[in-house]
Formats: structure tokens, sequence, C-alpha cells
């Protein structure tokens, strides 16, 4: 073990003191990075998925990109001010599953806490793919092995988190403010080329007239392209990230993010408008209006990269907020306590785990394709905005803080309109994948009460509240089993342990071949004659059923309060060479583990060189 905790060590770093945690906080300029890239990553494909439906009706319908657009950035206006409401309510991180929770009850919180680990899990998926895709774009040869790539980034990003939140926000911040500036650089000059009229001339088609098309069309392109809003919430959840003083800082960072991310929507959009982007397969929007405004030199592969790489680093926004998700709905008990524990990092390792393996099996499921995965994105995210903005203003009438009229303005109409716009991501995409969500979230929830009840049963049973101080403390009368398989020192050193814990006990044998069975009483007379030596019959050769009978029976004849099993093993020196050795003592262990009143101990006899 002592080489696996080697190579540990290189691969995450060595432990951090749990005093170093103050030292672990970010600035703003790398919190932007850690929790926005999500948020902004999303402009390399928003407009995309609005261009998709329309494309598919007629040419002539792309028109209604621009309108569609900027209600989605009217909505993240809506947003951004009503979380900020939310940060200032909840400096200590005001994710949906506490908001919800604390103001519309425990249920309304779960439903908000399974949205939010779907979406996350979700984020994760779609970024990841996303990226290789637009990688793809630039370098065919990827396509054929995306979902191989697209697990070991995935593998790679998890490698990172596990080394801390600073050093993964120091990595991260780089790629992040190169998507940003060669996008700004993508807008700035394709708007040029327009005002100069250097640009490609525009299709006749392309023009700004809004033609007759069918509502639901408009509805569901607008819910497709509500994919860019997936994140912004990431902010107002990880206030504890954030340098003193937190909530400002956090506040600051949400409004640079919703001013970058509404401004370079809203240019992608136009600029794929003016230069009749259209969707094509193998070629993302983003990739064809960079060949469109640089040629396919030096500058687009520049923004084909760092799209790539915010896609891919995108996933960063989920690492940041899945384990701290977890941990809170495992300090209540609704997962496993596991997630709750902080690992040697001052993260927390289990869910950063979780998260990674749930992401790799949603990918090699959708076989990597962002069009599959994309429309079981959106339900869960304005789900959960739905429910922390109504726990919001349910939050504001029963407090009356200073201000609070107007910020319960910002939060009720912030929960309306995410309402309204989740019944429309519910109704346009429900056949192609979005009832899944729609299933899988109850399903969660379910999942949460039981684990609770769980907890809540075992947390009776071994209360104390009943008990009276004292008698509980009286020795147990016990029978002490050792089964072995031969005489060796290992054996003379378990049956020595055993006599010091109880004056009874017992050695038993299992016998397979007679022959053997009298080569052993013969030694057992000569090493240990005074203990019992009890040889179990075995016609069909198994080893651990006759055991587990013999152990039942001397249960039954004894009475006592416990039978204890010692089981002897002798240690390799080296790892690899216990392999090589029998693991009944593993199996044992195995089924004795749901018996009631069974103690199973092992006594380990450590070999020098083997």
């Amino acid at each position: 073990m002592g080489f696996l905790n080697r190579i540990k060590r290189v691969l995450v770093g060595e432990p951090l003191s749990s005093h170093m945690a103050d030292h672990e906080t970010i600035p703003k300029w790398k919190a932007l990075a850690v929790l926005s890239s999500d948020a902004l990553s999303s402009v390399a494909y928003a407009t995309e998925e609005i261009l998709i439906p329309l494309a598919a009706f007629s040419t002539l319908a792309m028109s209604w990109s621009i309108p569609i657009a900027s209600g989605i950035a009217a909505l993240l206006v809506i947003l951004t001010a009503s979380y900020r409401q939310t940060i200032d309510a909840y400096p200590g991180g005001g994710g949906a599953y506490i908001v919800a929770k604390e103001n519309l009850g425990t249920q309304a919180g779960l439903i908000a806490g399974a949205s939010l680990l779907i979406d996350y899990v979700l984020t994760v998926s779609v970024s990841v793919a996303a990226g290789v895709e637009n990688l793809g774009s630039a370098f065919p040869a990827l396509v054929e092995h995306k979902v191989f790539v697209d697990a070991l980034i995935v593998l790679l990003i998890a490698l990172f988190n596990l080394r801390g939140i600073r050093e993964s926000a120091s990595i991260f911040a780089i790629p992040t403010y190169l998507f940003i500036i060669s996008f700004v650089f993508l807008i700035l000059t394709g708007t040029w080329q327009i005002l100069t009229g250097t640009a490609v001339s525009l299709p006749v088609e392309t023009t700004f007239a809004l033609p007759a098309v069918p509502l639901f069309l408009v509805l569901r392109a607008f819910s497709s392209g509500c994919s860019a809003l997936t994140g912004i919430e990431a902010i107002s959840n990880g206030i504890p990230m954030f340098r003193a003083p937190a909530p400002n800082n956090a506040k600051i960072t949400m409004a640079w993010m919703s001013s970058i991310l509404g401004m370079l929507f809203l240019g992608i959009t136009f600029l794929a408008h003016f230069y009749g982007i259209r969707p094509v397969e193998g070629q993302t929007a983003v990739s064809l209006l960079a060949r469109s405004v640089f040629g396919s030199g030096g500058f687009y592969y520049s923004v084909t990269a760092s799209t790539a790489m915010i896609l891919i680093l995108a996933a960063n926004t989920s690492y940041a907020d899945f384990p701290r998700l977890s941990s809170l709905l495992a300090k209540d008990r609704f997962l496993p306590r596991q997630l709750a524990s902080v690992g040697d990092r001052l993260v927390f390792s289990n869910g950063i785990l979780g998260l990674s393996f749930a992401a790799i099996f949603l990918l090699v499921i959708f076989n990597g394709e962002t069009h599959h995965l994309i429309p079981l994105y959106a339900v869960g995210v304005f789900l959960s905005f739905t429910l922390s903005q109504s726990g919001m203003v349910l939050h504001h009438l029963r407090e009356r803080e200073l201000g609070w009229q107007k910020s319960i303005v910002y939060n009720f109409l912030g929960a309306v309109t995410t309402l309204v716009v989740l019944a429309v991501i519910a109704t346009t995409k429900f056949k192609s994948g979005a009832w899944m969500v729609i299933l899988l979230i109850p399903s969660l929830v379910f999942v949460f009460n039981r684990i609770h009840r769980h907890y809540l049963a075992v947390g009776k049973e071994l209360s104390l509240i009943d008990q009276v101080p004292g008698p509980q403390l009286e020795p147990l009368k016990h029978t002490v089993i050792v089964p072995i398989s031969g005489i060796h020192r290992g054996v003379i050193e378990a049956l020595r342990y055993a006599l010091s814990i109880s004056n009874d006990v017992r050695a038993c044998y299992v016998e397979i071949d007679s022959v053997t069975t009298e080569r052993m009483q013969r030694e057992w007379k000569k090493w240990a004659h005074e203990i019992p030596f009890v040889v179990l019959k075995s016609p069909y050769r198994s080893v651990i059923s006759p055991l587990i009978q013999y152990i039942d029976d001397v249960e039954q004849t004894t009475h006592g309060d416990v039978i204890t099993v010692i089981i002897p093993e002798f240690v390799t020196s080296k790892w690899w060479h216990q392999v090589l050795h029998n693991q009944t003592a593993f199996l044992i262990r195995a089924a004795l583990l749901f018996k009631r009143g069974k103690v199973v101990t092992s006594v380990r006899y450590h070999l020098k060189d083997t």
C-alpha cells in the first residue's frame, strides 16, 4: 500500500492541514474562471441550439434567432438580479436546496437538490462532449474516438480538482480568459467587417424580416437556447469559495459573468444571422462563423481551440458545486455520509469521484452526442431556478428585511419567468428526452427519503436514551471458533490470541481429504492438544457452508451472548503476492457479515521475505 500511497501523492499532492482551509479561498478573477465557465461556455452552443429547429423548418425561419436571443438575454438580466438577492439573504451559500428547504419545506428542497445534481452531471457530460465536438470540427480524426477522449478528459478534470480548489482555479483561469478574449476579438472583427463592407455579402434569405412560423417552433428554439442560462446560479451556490468579504465579491463576480455572457451570446447570434450560418453535420456554428470571419488561418484555430478548452473546462463548475451540494444532502442524511467527508486536500473527494463516474456513464450511453444530451439539460436547471426564486419570495415575506419590497419584486419576477420557461421546456423537449429527467427527479427524491429513513432507524436503534448506565459494561459470555486449514506459525499466533480472550476456544477443520485429516490430527496433538479440534465433514468439498452450519450449531448449544470467529491470516511482504493465496478469509467475513451476534476478527502473521 506504500507504493499506491506514493502514486496518490504524486497525482493529488501532499495532505493539507485543516487550518489551511481559509487559504483555499480564491479571489474574484479566479472565481470567475471556476464558477462562470459553465455559463460562459454555453455561448459556444446556445446559438446553434436556437438555429437547429429553425433551420429544420426553413432558412427564412432562422431570422427568428435575433428576437429569441434577445428574450433569453432579458431573462438573463432577471435571473441575475434575482440571484443577487439570494446572495444577500444567504451569504453562507444560498443554493436552491438550502433556499427551497428552508422556505418551501424539505420535500421541495429535495426536488431542488435532485434537479441540481442531475444538472451538474449533465453539465460535465455536455461540456466535455461539446468541447470534443469542437475539436473534431478542426481535427476530424478525433470524431471516431470521441467517447474515449471524453472519458479521458473527465478523469483529468477530476484529477485536477482532487488536488484542491486553489490549484484547480489557477489551472483553469487561463483558458477561460483566452476564450473571452478570442470571442470578443471574433465579435469585434465580424462587426468591423459588416460596418466596413468587407464581410461576406448578405445572402438573400438572411434578412431581419420575421416570417410567419408556428408558435411551437419559436418556443422550441427558445427552450433550446435557454441552455445559455445554465450555470448562472453557481456563484450564489459557491459563496464560501470567495475571499472575504465573500458575499460582496460574489455579487461583483455575478455582475461580471452576466455582462460577459450577455454580450458574447448576443454578439455571436447576431453575427451568425448576418453571415447566414446554418447548422451542418460535423461542424459547429461557432466553427463555421469563425471560418467565415477569419478564413482558415491561425485566428480560426485559436477560436476553435479556446472554445474547446472552455467547453471542456466548463465541467469544472460542476466540480465546484456538485460535491458541496452532495455534502449538504449527506449531512442532512439524505445521501451516504461518505459524501460529507472532506478529503486530505480539503475537497470533497468522494463527491468528485461520484460526479466523474456518473458523467462518464452518460457519455458512454449517449455516445458523446451533444444534441442528444442537451434536451435533458434545461429541465432540472429551470426547476431549481423556480424553486429557489419562489423560496426567496417567501423568505422576504417572512423576514421583511430592509429593502425587502424591492427584492421581492426581483425574485417574484424571476419565479414567474422561470416557471413559464420550465413549462415551455418540459412541453417542447418532452419527447426529445426531457421525459427521462422528469422521471428521474422524483426517483432521486424517493431514494433520498429512503436513505433518510434508514439513517433515522439506525440512529434510533443505536440510541442510549432508554438504556440504564452500568450493566451494559459487564463482560460478555462468548465462544471463540478458530477455523484452520493447517498448522503453521500464523495459526499458533491466532490460537494464543483466542486463549487470551475466552476460556471456550474451539478449532475447526473442514475435511476435504481423509488422509490429510489424519495427518492434521497428529500434528494437532503435538502443537495444540489442549484446545478441542473439531473436524467438519464436507462431502461436496465446500469450506464455507459446513463452517457456517457449525457456528450456528454452537450458538444453539452454548446460548452465549456472542460467537467470535478468529481467522488466522498471513500477509506477504509485497502486496501483489497476496493475490496468489487463498481468499477464504474474505469469504468467511462476507458470509457472517449480516449474521447477528457474530464477531469476526483476523490475526495476521506478517511474512518477512516472500
